[in-house]
């Protein structure tokens, strides 16, 4: 994949937020650079554009068009979930992050930008989770 960055589902909901125009900006420069998301991002995604923003059926479909024009997609499968597993049980991560986290690392990348991990992390001393909002005033 020509990309080596992932992101985590709130960099992408930062692009459609009207109040935090910073936040916007980072992710809008962030998306540009053509990173990789995971079918699960796409869900968490869909799930709280619709439930907390409750945004419209259509809108949200047209939003997630918007992003998959703009980033690569990697699938959940068995393999990825099983080494969800295992990073759940080693690093003691949520069982969606661990998920994101291995599609993030079975797509070769070496950073994962994400506002809600613990900053600057090594995991299996491949992948340094970033939160690209850490020094925004």
């Amino acid at each position: 994949m020509a990309t080596n960055i992932a992101l985590d589902t709130n960099v992408l909901l930062y692009l459609y937020d009207a109040n935090d125009h910073t936040k916007r900006r980072v992710s809008e420069g962030i998306v540009a650079s053509n990173p990789i998301i995971s079918t699960q991002v796409i869900s968490e995604f869909i799930n709280v554009t619709k439930r907390a923003l409750k945004l419209p059926k259509q809108e949200i479909l047209y939003k997630c068009n918007l992003v998959f024009d703009r980033c690569q997609i990697i699938s959940v499968d068995q393999e990825i979930l099983d080494h969800s597993y295992y990073l759940l049980k080693k690093y003691d991560f949520q069982i969606f992050d661990s998920i994101i986290i291995s599609s993030t690392l079975a797509a070769g990348c070496n950073t994962l930008y994400s506002e809600d991990l613990q900053h600057n992390q090594l995991v299996e001393g491949k992948l340094t989770i970033i939160n690209p909002f850490l020094n925004l005033q």
